[in-house]
C-alpha cells in the first residue's frame, strides 16, 4: 500500500498512457460504422461505385463538395429517406464538416436498414488537407451521371 501512494503520479500515468495507446483503435469505428481516411474514401467511390451523403447545411455544401455528392442536411434526413432507399444496399460514403454531425447520420441511416456505409473520418475537412478536390455551388438531389464523351471527340476517335 505505501508502494501505491508514493508512486500515484506514475501508476496514474501509466494508465492515461496505455489508454492513449488504445486510443486509435477504438476510434475506428463511428458507433458500428467505419470511420475511412480521405484515401480510402478515394478508393470506395472508385472502386465500389460509392454514393457521396452530405449532411451539412445548405450553405456549407454550395461553398465546397465532394463531386457528385448528394446532398441532404441532417435536419431533413429522417424525413428523406425514402430518396435514398435504392442505395440502402449500396456503399454510402457520409460526410460532414468534421465528422460529428456524420455520425449521427450513420446512426439514422443504419436504424433504417442501411448495411455499407462508411463514415469520412474528419469530414470534409480532412479531404480539403488531404489535397482532394471539391466542386462549389449547389448541386441536384441526386447524384450526377458520369459525363459522356463530346460529339466532337467522339467523331475524331473514330475518323
Amino acid at each position: 500500500m505505501e508502494f501505491i501512494k508514493s508512486n500515484i503520479l506514475l501508476i496514474g500515468l501509466a494508465l492515461g498512457s496505455g489508454l492513449m495507446l488504445l486510443m486509435p483503435s477504438l476510434k475506428k469505428t463511428a458507433g458500428g460504422v467505419p470511420n475511412l481516411s480521405p484515401a480510402e474514401a478515394v478508393t470506395l467511390i472508385n472502386r465500389s461505385n460509392a454514393l457521396v451523403l452530405d449532411v451539412r447545411d445548405e450553405a456549407e455544401f454550395a461553398a465546397g463538395h465532394i463531386a457528385g455528392a448528394m446532398h441532404v442536411p441532417l435536419a431533413n434526413l429522417a424525413t428523406r429517406l425514402a430518396e435514398l432507399k435504392k442505395y440502402q444496399t449500396k456503399p454510402v460514403l457520409v460526410n460532414c464538416q468534421l465528422g460529428g454531425r456524420s455520425v449521427k447520420a450513420c446512426d439514422i441511416l443504419r436504424a433504417a436498414q442501411f448495411s455499407q456505409l462508411h463514415n469520412l473520418q474528419g469530414g470534409l475537412s480532412a479531404w480539403v488537407e488531404a489535397k482532394l478536390p471539391v466542386v462549389k455551388g449547389s448541386a441536384p438531389a441526386t447524384p450526377k451521371a458520369p459525363l459522356a464523351k463530346p460529339k466532337s471527340v467522339a467523331k475524331k476517335a473514330s475518323a
